[in-house]
């Protein structure tokens, strides 16, 4: 073994497998894939089952899930290719819909997980380690990094207006259809009583009411409620009423003697006084 492998090989984190890669038949240094078997327990809805998943860190985020399914399909047949930006419950991932408005680009080392359609596989790609560099990037399958990565990621950057527009047409007549069959249904259930007896009524016309929720609607009654109780308990007996207007009329006289003493201490003291 090179001293370069020798290097890979010791580097590796306690309970796992060094594999020495390479990206390009001209690079020097090889790169380090850290790889052990995922021994997770397995859930309801787990895509990660942990006799065929071998689990690899460090991976460049130019490395693909196409360029790792080659790397490890000399090992046994791959069933899936899962990239993610850190470790996670193996929950199935959302399938894209859109070019434009789902794309992130990767910016950091991830994470993935190779599942095999056998157990083999996984003793299989931890062997690989007993093996030279292993060339991922091939000319009929190149992986771009440097210079031509950067290139190809501005050519991506660039849309195109018409593949673009045709997208939003068809996202926003699914929409359309998606409303137009929501006020059918609720045209059709309209004047029908629910489970417990109850009619949804609601307002039409040229100026609909709009909807309110639940917490907008706690928050209006608790409104009226405080509004309603200020009303009933302030001034509820007329003799209260002449006692309120007494006080405030006493008030304002004791305020206004207090301001004549005050007026007349300040001219007081200022008197001429030369000597």
């Amino acid at each position: 073994m090179a001293a370069a492998e020798q290097r890979v090989a010791a580097a590796a984190p306690p309970g796992y497998t060094a594999l020495a890669v390479k990206f390009g038949a001209r690079q020097r240094s090889p790169h380090c894939l850290l790889v052990k078997e995922h021994r997770v327990r397995e859930g309801p809805g787990d895509t990660h089952p942990p006799q065929r998943t071998l689990f690899v860190i460090n991976v460049p985020p130019y490395c693909s899930r196409d360029a790792l399914s080659r790397l490890f399909a000399r090992c046994g047949a791959v069933q899936s290719v899962d990239l993610r930006d850190k470790p996670g419950p193996g929950e199935k991932a959302e399938k894209r819909t859109s070019k434009f408005f789902t794309n992130r680009t990767a910016t950091g080392f991830r994470v993935a997980y190779v599942v095999f359609k056998k157990p083999d596989g996984v003793q299989a790609a931890k062997a690989l380690s007993q093996e030279g560099p292993l060339l991922i990037s091939t000319e009929s399958h190149p992986v771009k990094t440097g210079i031509s990565k950067w290139i190809a990621r501005y050519a991506d950057s660039v849309v195109d207006r018409e593949e673009l527009k045709a997208e939003v047409d068809a996202y926003m007549q699914d929409y359309d259809k998606k409303i137009a069959e929501e006020e059918a249904k609720a045209a059709k259930e309209e004047g029908l009583p629910d489970e417990e007896g109850w009619v949804k009524v609601t307002r039409k016309g040229r100026k609909p009411g709009l909807p309110r929720t639940e917490a907008a609607n706690l928050r209006v009654l608790e409104r009226e409620k405080r509004k309603k109780a200020r009303k009933e308990l302030l001034n509820f007996y007329a003799w209260q009423h002449r006692e309120t207007k007494r006080e405030h009329i006493a008030q304002l006289r004791k305020k206004f003697e207090e301001d004549k003493q005050r007026i007349a201490l300040m001219r007081a003291q200022r008197k001429f006084r030369p000597y």
